[in-house]
């Protein structure tokens, strides 16, 4: 699913909201989730999981084709865990 099939379903869901505004709500979600993130912070939404950021270290890696070592700069990257309810969910369904 896209942004905007997810913004299209919850249209659906709520008749009595426009279009545009269930696509301000899903943005103003996403952009406090990725607000949070970016200053560190841990985004935990009970039942379905959470978001977090986790510092990878620098690095030596190796180009696939020519196979050179190639220097890796440290960053960090976006983590999600799925919270229970959302994997036994996952797991029902399977």
């Amino acid at each position: 699913m896209i942004k905007s099939e997810l913004v299209q379903k919850i249209a659906d869901h709520y008749p009595e909201l426009y279009q545009r505004d269930a696509e301000n709500v899903v943005n103003a979600i996403l952009d406090e989730i990725a607000d949070a993130l970016t200053r560190g912070d841990r985004v935990e939404i009970r039942g379905f999981g959470a978001f977090s950021v986790k510092k990878r270290d620098a690095r030596v890696g190796r180009n696939p084709r020519t196979g050179a070592h190639v220097p890796v700069d440290e960053k960090v990257v976006p983590v999600f865990r799925a919270g229970k309810e959302m994997r036994e969910r996952i797991n029902r369904g399977s």
